[in-house]
C-alpha cells in the first residue's frame, strides 16, 4: 500500500474560492474533495471542469444533513444531480480532459444507473458510513457487512463516547485488508487523523483553520499542522509513536517541541496527544497502538501510578508521574517536572538556590508536588494553599512545609511567604479575561510590586494573574520554560538522545 494521502475538504461557497484554497495550500496536500453541498451556486458542466482546473485528484461530494453536510433537498434530486454531472464529466474526457477520481455515495445511497455510470466515466466509488451519535461497533464487521465492490473504497466514521473507542477502532483495523478510510471524529479522535499510517487508511482529511462550524467539529487538522507539526508525509508503519495524554488537553505546546525535536535529530518518529478521560484508557490505547512513552499531564499524574512497573526515585518522593516509557518488563515512570521547574525558575530569579526565601505555592495537585520536591531541594521556606485544605496539610507533612487555606482567611500568611509565588493550577488556562474571583486563584491578595511571580500555565502567554501582578510592577514568569525543559528531559527517556534545542 502506498503512504496513506492527505486530503484537503473544500467547503468554499464558490468554485473559485475552493480553486484559491487549492493553490494555497498545494504544496502540503494530495488530493480535494468538493463538497458541492456547500457551494451557493451549483452548475454541472463547472463542477465538472473543476478537477482538471484543480491539476490534483479530487473526490466529488453532495453530503446530506443527516450525515453532516448541507444538502436539504430530496435524495431524487439529489441522484439526478450526480447523473448530471456525470454526463458533464464524460463531455470533459471527451475533450482530453480528466473529471473526477472519486465520488462519496453513503451506504444507504444504493442506485444501481449511478453506480453504473460513475464507474463509466472511471470514478472510484468511496463507500461511506457516518455516525455522529457514537461508535459503530467493530469496524471491520460493519466494513463487512456494507458488502462494497472491487471498484469501492468502504469509509467509516463516527463520534466516540471514549478512547476507549478510538482504540477499539485501531484494533478492528488489522483485520482489514486492501483500501479503506476509518476515522473518529472529534477530539478524542485525533489519533485517528495522524496515525492514517498505523489504520492502514488510503487517506486522512483536513480542512482549512477557518471552516465551517460543520466540519471543524468533525476533528479535522489543518494541512500546515498536519505536515509541519506532525510530519504526516513522511510517517511509515515502522514510525515509533509517542505522546502526550491528559483531560481535557485543551492546550498543549509538546507535539511541537517533540516532533521539531525529532525532525532536528533525523529520528523517525512522532509525538501526538491523546485524550483520555481516565489513564486506564490512555494505557489500553498505548499498548493496543504500540506507544513507547507518554507525556502525563493534568488529571493523571497520580492515577497513573499503579499502572508503573518501576518508579524512579523522584517520583516516589513527589507521589506524582508525568513521564511513562514502556519498557521490556512494562511502563516506567519518571518526572521530569521538577528538573523542568527547578532549571526555569533559578534562570528567572537569577538565583544560584533558595536558601532563606520564603516562598508560597498555590494549590495542591499533581503539578504542585513537584514544584514543592523542586523548592525543597532548592532550601526554599515554603507555604501551600489549597482550598482543600487537607490535601495542603498531607503535602506539606510529607515535605515539611507549613500549610493554609486558600483563601482571604490566609491573607497575613501569604504575604509572609511572598517572596516567590507560585501558581500550580490551571486557574486561568485559556482565559484572557481581566483578573477575576473565577480565574485568578489568589484574587483576594494586593501585590505590592516586590514579588516574583512565576505561572506553571504557559496559555496565554500572560495568565489573568500574571497580568495583575504586572501592572502592581511584579517580574512574572509563565510555564513555557517549565515545559520546554521538562520536555528536553521526556525526549531523552524516550529516544536515548540529548534534545538539539
Amino acid at each position: 500500500m502506498t503512504r496513506p494521502q492527505l486530503c484537503m475538504t473544500l467547503t468554499g461557497t464558490t468554485l473559485e474560492e475552493n480553486l484559491k484554497n487549492i493553490n494555497d495550500y498545494r504544496r502540503y496536500i494530495d488530493m480535494a474533495e468538493l463538497r458541492v453541498d456547500f457551494l451557493s451556486e451549483i452548475v454541472p458542466s463547472q463542477i465538472a471542469a473543476f478537477r482538471d482546473k484543480a491539476a490534483l485528484p479530487c473526490i466529488l461530494t453532495v453530503r446530506r444533513k443527516i450525515d453532516g453536510g448541507q444538502w436539504q433537498n430530496s435524495e431524487d434530486e439529489r441522484a439526478a444531480l450526480f447523473e448530471r454531472i456525470f454526463g458533464e464529466i464524460l463531455k470533459v474526457q471527451v475533450a482530453g480532459g480528466n473529471g473526477f477520481d472519486f465520488v462519496d455515495f453513503e451506504d444507504d445511497f444504493r442506485d444501481e444507473n449511478l453506480r453504473r455510470a460513475a464507474a463509466n466515466v472511471g470514478l472510484t466509488i468511496i463507500r461511506s458510513v457516518h455516525n455522529f451519535e457514537g461508535p459503530v461497533g467493530d469496524a471491520a464487521e460493519r466494513v463487512a457487512e456494507m458488502g462494497y465492490s472491487e471498484n469501492e473504497i468502504p469509509k467509516i466514521a463516527f463520534m466516540p463516547h471514549s478512547l476507549d473507542d478510538v482504540t477499539s477502532l485501531f484494533e478492528s483495523a488489522q483485520k482489514l485488508q486492501g483500501n479503506h478510510i476509518l476515522l473518529a471524529m472529534g477530539e478524542l479522535g485525533l489519533p485517528s487523523r495522524i496515525l492514517a499510517e498505523k489504520l492502514g487508511n488510503f487517506l486522512t482529511f483536513c480542512s482549512l483553520p477557518s471552516q465551517d462550524s460543520s466540519i471543524s467539529s468533525l476533528g479535522h487538522l489543518d494541512p500546515v499542522t498536519l505536515n509541519e507539526t506532525y510530519h504526516f508525509r513522511e510517517l511509515t508503519a515502522e514510525t515509533k509513536v509517542f505522546g502526550i495524554t491528559g483531560w481535557p488537553l485543551a492546550a498543549t505546546s509538546s507535539p511541537a517541541l517533540h516532533n521539531e525535536g525529532y525532525k532536528k535529530t533525523g529520528l523517525d518518529a512522532v509525538y501526538i496527544p491523546v485524550r483520555a478521560q481516565t489513564i486506564d484508557e490512555a494505557i489500553h490505547f498505548d499498548e493496543a497502538v504500540g506507544i513507547g512513552g507518554m507525556s502525563v499531564t493534568i488529571p493523571h499524574k497520580e492515577s497513573v501510578m499503579p499502572f508503573l512497573k518501576e518508579l524512579s526515585p523522584e517520583v516516589s518522593e513527589i507521589g506524582a508521574c508525568n513521564t511513562i516509557v514502556h519498557k521490556s518488563d512494562g511502563w516506567h515512570g519518571y518526572n521530569t517536572d521538577a528538573p523542568g521547574f527547578s532549571k526555569s525558575l533559578l534562570e528567572f530569579t537569577a538565583l544560584e538556590n533558595l536558601k532563606g526565601k520564603k516562598v508560597s505555592v498555590i494549590g495542591a495537585g499533581g503539578a504542585a508536588c513537584a514544584v514543592i520536591y523542586a523548592l525543597k531541594k532548592l532550601g526554599a521556606d515554603v507555604c501551600i494553599f489549597n482550598r482543600t485544605v487537607g490535601k495542603a496539610k498531607i503535602l506539606a507533612e510529607r515535605f515539611d512545609c507549613a500549610y493554609a487555606p486558600l483563601d482571604e482567611s490566609s491573607l497575613q500568611k501569604l504575604k509572609e511567604y511572598n517572596q516567590i509565588i507560585v501558581q500550580t493550577t490551571s486557574k486561568g488556562m485559556k482565559n484572557t479575561e481581566p483578573a477575576n474571583a473565577e480565574n485568578d486563584p489568589i484574587f483576594f491578595y494586593d501585590f505590592d510590586g516586590s514579588e516574583l511571580l512565576f505561572d506553571i500555565v504557559y496559555v496565554p502567554e500572560v495568565t489573568p494573574l500574571m497580568a495583575r501582578a504586572q501592572k502592581s510592577g511584579c517580574r512574572v514568569c509563565n510555564g513555557f520554560d517549565m515545559l520546554r525543559y521538562q520536555g528536553y528531559e521526556q525526549f531523552k527517556l524516550f529516544t536515548g538522545v540529548e534534545y538539539n534545542g
